[in-house]
């Protein structure tokens, strides 16, 4: 069967193991990105350098929902062209336009659900006594290494010591009541602290007022950027860790497991985990429609 989505509604559970959304859920992403990507293309037609009539050519063998569709399953499965062109009866290079066709549109589409926390209409979060220095609302920040192919020139400055590979580092806040992703930086070489990519993306001077953010320990010195910024407490060089900073740890742990379960979500789209096969300039439009995508599917199940 050959795998559109007339076909595929069909079958919701095949559906949304291909793409890890609803139906329902990719109906609402097709009405908003269908018109922007046919919006592009006549722009991308209309160029005024243009030599030809428009019209000329063999039509596109895809529609613009299939072609969304197939961009969806490529983040979701990550095939290789080939695999992705006979899974919609195409060619590999139609399927290499079709995905990179519809990905800016897919990546807008992921920004437009990133919202900061508004402090006007969150009530201050109950924290344990160990935590009234932290903010009461926060974003969490965190970042994860995917790993990609070894660059012919610079190999050493996309070496990460950490995971013995090269890879590219990208940074995500996520608002910590609703596990919604708030923001994506810019992928930077592995090699990077994660401190410096903080620093790069400029996450802290974004917040709004009265919103905080907090980090794990790769983050330590992250209030004298931020007068709400708090990360857990170092163990003191020589000397055991005191027993008071054992239970803050614990307690600031359960704070931030948001960060890693909205980790877990996105790191399901193989697009973003397995190695990078694609050009490294287009991994943060990758990270953020994928983004996009968890957060359609976490409103989703708050409002049903």
């Amino acid at each position: 069967m050959i795998a559109r989505l007339d076909n595929l509604r069909k079958h919701p559970a095949v559906f949304q193991h291909l793409t890890g959304l609803t139906v329902a859920v990719f109906d609402e992403l097709v009405a908003q990105a269908v018109p922007a990507v046919q919006a592009a293309h006549r722009r991308k037609l209309d160029r005024p350098d243009r030599q030809r009539a428009i019209g000329g050519g063999d039509d596109f063998d895809l529609a613009t929902a299939d072609q969304v569709l197939l961009a969806v399953i490529w983040l979701r499965q990550y095939p290789t062209n080939e695999a992705l062109g006979f899974l919609f009866g195409v060619s590999d290079s139609t399927a290499s336009r079709a995905r990179a066709r519809c990905l800016p549109a897919l990546e807008r589409a992921g920004q437009a659900t990133m919202r900061m926390p508004d402090p006007g209409a969150a009530r201050r979060k109950r924290l344990p006594a160990l935590l009234q220095d932290t903010p009461g609302l926060a974003v969490v920040i965190d970042s994860f290494e995917q790993r990609t192919q070894r660059p012919k020139r610079r190999q050493r400055a996309y070496y990460s010591g950490k995971k013995k590979a090269h890879t590219l580092k990208s940074q995500v806040a996520v608002d910590e009541e609703s596990g919604r992703f708030v923001d994506v930086s810019d992928s930077v070489p592995g090699r990077w602290a994660d401190i410096k990519l903080l620093k790069k993306s400029r996450l802290l001077r974004r917040l709004p007022e009265g919103v905080g953010g907090i980090g794990d320990l790769g983050y330590t010195g992250l209030r004298e950027l931020h007068p709400r910024g708090a990360c857990p407490r170092r163990k003191p060089r020589g000397r055991p860790r005191p027993k008071r900073d054992v239970r803050y740890n614990r307690a600031f742990s359960r704070r931030r497991i948001v960060v890693e379960h909205g980790l877990s979500r996105l790191r399901r789209f193989r697009a973003v985990t397995d190695v990078n096969r694609h050009g490294r300039k287009g991994h943060a439009a990758r990270v953020r429609a994928s983004a996009g995508l968890v957060n359609r599917m976490l409103d989703h199940r708050t409002a049903s």
